[in-house]
C-alpha cells in the first residue's frame, strides 16, 4: 500500500485536499466506538462527520447480529453509510464496495462534512486508497472451464502458463489460483501484468489522518470470545435460521461469514450449541490474527498503530480536530 500521508496542497493548482479519517484494526478492538467518539468530538469543534463502513461483513443486511453492525444506541446519532447496504444474496467485491465508498466520501466532503473511514477488511481499504488492477472482465466460459478443474489440475496449468505467480501460491490456495489461471487464459496476461497498474484509488487527492489500532493479542482474543458469546445470546441463531431458509449458494460471501458455517451446521444437528460456540469463537480469533498481522505490516509505516486498549480521540486525531 503506497497511499502518501500528506496534509500539504494538492499539486494540482494547490487546493487543500479534503480530509479522510480512517480507522482500522481487527474484529472487536474498538474501531466502531473511536469513531463515533470521534464523530462527536468533530461535531463539538463545529464539523459534521460521516461515519463510512469499510468491514466486509458489515456490508450485509443479513449479518446485523454476527458481524456486529452498529446499533442505532451505538450510533448515538452520527449518520452511518455502507451498513447492510447489500442484500446477501449479492456478491460485494472490493472494487464494488469501494465504487460504493468513493461516492459516499465525495458527497460528505462535498458538503463540508469530513468522512470516517472505519473497518478492517485490508483488501477494501487498499483497493479505495491505492486502486484497483484493471482486470479485463473473464470470459464466462473460461472461468466455468477453470473452475471445474481439481485443485491439483489447476494448480499443474497454472505453473505451466504463469509460473511466477503459481510459484507465489500455496497449493491448496484455490480461489487464488482459480483467479490467477482465468485471468491469463482468458486475457492472454499473467495477473502480475495487470496488477502492475493501479486505477480508481483516491489516496493520492484525500489529506488522510489513519489510526490502526493493534490492542494485546491476548486482550484482543479475549474480546473475540466475549463478542461471539454475546452474539449467540442477542440473536445469531435465529439470524442464521433465517438467512440459511433463503437457500442462498454457499459460495456467496454472506454464507461463508463467520460464525455461520458454525451456527448452521448446529441447526443441522451437527453438532450442539456449545460446540457451534466454541468454532465459532476460535474462527473470530483466526481471523482477528490474520487482520492483525496484515494491518502491522502492510499499511505505510507513517500509519500510527496504537496498542493501547483505551484510546483518547483528541490525542490520537488531533491535527483532524484542530483544522
Amino acid at each position: 500500500m503506497s497511499t502518501r500521508i500528506s496534509s500539504e496542497a494538492s499539486e494540482n493548482g494547490g487546493a487543500p485536499r479534503p480530509p479522510l479519517a480512517l480507522i482500522a484494526g481487527p474484529t472487536a478492538s474498538g474501531k466502531s466506538d473511536l469513531a463515533v467518539r470521534l464523530a462527536l468530538a468533530l461535531a463539538a469543534g463545529g464539523r459534521e462527520a460521516v461515519v463510512v463502513n469499510a468491514d466486509s461483513a458489515q456490508v450485509y443486511a443479513d449479518l446485523r447480529v454476527l458481524s456486529a453492525r452498529p446499533s442505532p444506541e451505538d450510533m448515538r446519532g452520527v449518520d452511518h453509510r455502507l451498513f447492510g447496504a447489500w442484500d446477501g444474496a449479492v456478491s460485494c467485491s472490493a472494487a464494488d464496495w469501494a465504487q460504493a465508498a468513493r461516492r459516499e466520501i465525495a458527497e460528505a466532503q462535498a458538503a463540508g462534512k469530513v468522512p470516517i473511514l472505519v473497518g478492517g477488511t485490508g483488501l477494501y481499504i487498499r483497493t479505495l486508497l491505492d486502486g484497483i488492477a484493471p482486470v479485463p472482465a473473464i470470459d464466462p466460459a473460461v472461468r466455468a472451464e477453470v473452475r471445474a478443474l481439481p485443485l491439483a489440475e489447476a494448480h499443474a496449468a497454472l505453473a505451466r502458463e504463469d509460473p511466477e505467480r503459481a510459484a507465489a501460491l500455496a497449493p491448496a490456495d484455490a480461489s487464488r489460483i482459480s483467479r490467477a489461471l482465468e485471468v491469463v487464459r482468458s486475457t492472454g496476461r499473467p495477473l502480475a501484468h495487470w496488477q502492475a497498474v493501479r486505477i480508481g484509488g483516491i489516496g493520492d487527492a484525500v489529506d488522510l489522518h489513519p489510526a490502526v489500532l493493534l490492542p494485546d493479542r491476548p486482550t484482543l482474543y479475549a474480546r473475540c470470545d466475549r463478542r461471539f458469546a454475546v452474539m449467540v445470546d442477542s440473536g445469531a441463531v435465529t439470524e442464521v435460521e433465517a438467512l440459511c431458509a433463503r437457500g442462498l449458494d454457499p459460495a456467496l460471501p454472506v454464507m461463508r461469514a463467520i460464525g455461520v458455517p458454525e451456527i448452521a451446521g448446529y441447526l443441522r444437528g451437527e453438532w450442539g450449541l456449545d460446540e457451534a460456540l466454541a468454532r465459532g469463537a476460535q474462527a473470530t480469533r483466526n481471523y482477528a490474527k490474520r487482520q492483525f498481522t496484515w494491518l502491522r505490516h502492510q499499511p505505510p509505516p507513517a500509519w500510527l498503530r496504537v496498542a493501547a486498549t483505551s484510546f483518547d480521540e483528541a490525542v490520537l486525531f488531533e491535527r483532524l480536530l484542530h483544522t
